[in-house]
């Protein structure tokens, strides 16, 4: 086996593009070389180079080849393409039917050829990125980054690949500034170990450790943590290549700045780490990671970046001060100018619509009058910070800085959080007014997309309208709401909303056929009536009793399905004169009494309870099927027997219909 090295060094990768750049490099590679059976021995990405190792046949096996060609009859020309496209003459064809094929052996290729060949560059040069560049020299070839250098090795030896302007070559480069200049490769090995002497760490995952601890331990040694982060851990990794970790500090007044303004501004425009102190309050320090370990400890460089972000925070500041020079519903005017949907009228049209639907779900929640009132008055106001001058630097803060600026406490904690939840690991909103507000603007948007026609198609879902339906799902079922959703939304969102129910079922790994089931029998819009019956059946189904009696209900369909086809419907009350086997007797009694008792526990929503009933049958329904014969000769009494499996059929029906049940 041979070693195969390739190293791609150029300018700085963008930090969001390595991970999948090198997973994109590694699959190409390995497809490239399968006829060499490759073994992967290193996948690697930073801010300067994608690299990637395995190990290798020396040549590909002998094998036999068949390949169809075009019809017998087909133009000389497309013959001769398909020649020209195998590297193949006449005399390698035969025909066989309507079709020429090509039947040869082809001999075992040296790797050194194989690497050699267009076929393998074009698949390196075509590395899909999601922005790519040329630059001087490059002509056509485009690349994330202008390339520099490339290593193409096998056993040591080059391969002179080239891609655009740059041919492969056995030479890398370390850091830019603590390790310049080219040094010469032999192999991964070598390379990876040159480059830590050069202060690279070229393992991407060992430099995300480096760049954690680096922080942690920074922030300790003056009694801080660091506010969790993980996507800036990941970017901030991505970005350089011997990470050193220091702490500078935050000017005092700053501090007066609402958290998520200073830390956002932090995060966005220097990629700073915020930290917080002993008592897990904002602490008057930020970390970040630098790129050199300097001669003075990183004193200038803390200088300088402490100068940068004073002046960021000063924008911040300025910002803050002037959006409050007027209350909330100033800006409110201004939502008439900003077009929300080009069918669906401004910002403003969309808030007044959530202003009146805040209020009615709230006071359906059991609002008290001033309660609802503070609903409708969020509802009003949640949009009127997008035309904030701070909304306006940093969108990230629509709703927060809403929040902030709403005047009054109640009004102000539903418009911070009326967007929840953005994501599944999102906490929802809690409390009347916050989730009255938030499922008011995630209702409106989804029927007013639906009633316009823009519902998401496949794949396609451009506004956002499943995650909206999620939002509404979680709100209600996690804070145990009573709405009738159907009313509320429109039948269409209602069952939209029914099918992202079902995903979010599949998706924990729960049968959503239950739900199926117990929809069918019963049609509900109360999501937290729905779900408590679905896990109660669920339950039940679980057991023993549950399982049994969900084969004698698919016994007794099947039996009525084959009679019904013969003479039924077979339909109508039983006749306990014609019950003439203590079994049937009993099994009709025991329906009789499970019915009254189970509608009452349905109706009192207590379906643990009915399914506790539910599970009384299975005796009398077990012994019903092993002592008496259905079909009977005597044909009233067939007939009555085919009643009361209707019956039974008809009793379970009224907690699900079971036929829907999978397995």
């Amino acid at each position: 086996m041979a070693e195969f090295f390739l190293e791609l060094f150029s300018e700085e990768i963008p930090a969001r593009m390595q991970a999948s750049g090198a997973e994109h490099l590694k699959n190409r590679i390995l497809t490239a070389l399968a006829p060499l059976s490759p073994e992967l021995s290193g996948v690697w990405s930073g801010p300067r180079r994608l690299a990637v190792a395995a190990t290798i046949r020396a040549e590909t096996e002998a094998a036999d080849e068949e390949v169809r060609g075009p019809r017998a009859n087909a133009p000389a020309a497309a013959i001769d393409g398909f020649l020209r496209k195998n590297a193949a003459t006449r005399d390698d064809l035969v025909v066989e039917g309507d079709f020429y094929y090509l039947r040869r052996r082809r001999m075992p290729t040296r790797a050194a050829d194989l690497l050699s060949t267009p076929d393998f560059t074009n698949t390196i040069a075509t590395l899909p990125w999601p922005k790519s560049m040329r630059w001087g020299g490059s002509g056509d070839f485009t690349w994330v980054r202008p390339l520099r250098r490339i290593i193409c090795l096998l056993d040591g030896a080059v391969i002179p690949i080239v891609l655009g302007p740059v041919t492969a070559s056995n030479q890398s480069e370390g850091h830019r500034f603590m390790g310049p200049g080219a040094f010469t490769v032999a192999s991964a090995a070598q390379w990876a170990a040159e480059l830590g002497r050069r202060s690279v760490i070229v393992d991407a995952g060992k430099r995300r450790a480096t760049v954690e601890t680096g922080l942690h331990d920074a922030a300790a040694a003056r009694g801080l943590t660091i506010a969790g982060d993980a996507g800036l851990l990941d970017e901030v990794s991505g970005l350089v290549e011997w990470p050193v970790a220091l702490i500078g500090a935050i000017e005092p007044h700053h501090m007066a700045l609402p958290p998520e303004v200073r830390e956002l501004s932090m995060k966005v425009n220097q990629r700073y780490f915020s930290t917080r102190d002993a008592e897990g309050r904002p602490a008057s320090f930020f970390a970040f990671v630098a790129n050199i370990a300097a001669n003075d400890g990183g004193a200038a460089i803390v200088a300088g970046n402490e100068r940068v972000l004073r002046a960021r925070l000063s924008d911040a500041e300025h910002f803050w001060n002037e959006d409050r020079r007027h209350p909330l519903d100033h800006y409110l005017p201004k939502l008439k100018g900003v077009t929300f949907h080009a069918k669906l009228g401004t910002q403003f049209d969309r808030a007044e619509r959530i202003a009146a639907l805040a209020r009615e779900i709230a006071q359906t929640l059991g609002a008290t009058p001033e309660a609802a009132a503070k609903a409708e008055r969020a509802g009003l106001l949640c949009k009127a910070d997008l035309v904030t001058g701070m909304v306006g630097e940093f969108p990230e803060l629509q709703g927060v800085m809403g929040g902030y600026y709403a005047g009054d406490a109640d009004v102000g904690a539903a418009i911070r959080t009326h967007y929840q939840p953005k994501g599944p690991s999102d906490d929802v909103p809690q409390g009347i007014v916050p989730c009255a507000v938030a499922l008011a603007d995630k209702i409106d948007t989804l029927r007013e997309f639906f009633r316009v026609g823009e519902k998401p198609t496949g794949s396609g879902d451009p506004y956002a309208l499943r995650r909206a339906a999620l939002g509404v799902i979680r709100i209600v079922l996690e804070n145990g709401l009573r709405l009738n959703l159907r009313g509320l939304a429109g039948d269409e969102v209602f069952d939209f909303l029914i099918d992202r129910l079902r995903v979010k079922l599949r998706g924990e790994g729960k049968r959503f056929d239950v739900l199926n089931a117990v929809l069918d029998a019963s049609p509900d819009d109360d999501l937290t009536r729905l779900i408590a019956r679905t896990e109660a059946l669920g339950g039940f189904l679980e057991t023993d009793d549950g399982a049994n009696l969900l084969a004698a209900y698919r016994r007794a369909a099947n039996i009525l399905r084959i009679e019904d086809a013969k003479d039924g419907p077979h339909e109508g009350a039983v006749d306990a004169s014609l019950l003439t086997e203590a079994a049937e007797t009993t099994l009709a009694g025991s329906l009789d009494s499970v019915d009254r008792d189970a509608r009452q526990k349905l109706a009192a929503e207590d379906f643990t309870g009915a399914m506790r009933e539910f599970a009384t049958l299975r005796i009398p329904v077990d012994a019903f099927f092993d002592q008496v014969i259905v079909n009977d000769e005597k044909p009233e009494i067939r007939r009555n027997r085919l009643r009361l499996l209707a019956r039974l059929r008809d009793v379970m029906h009224r907690v699900a219909d079971f036929s829907k049940l999978e397995g």
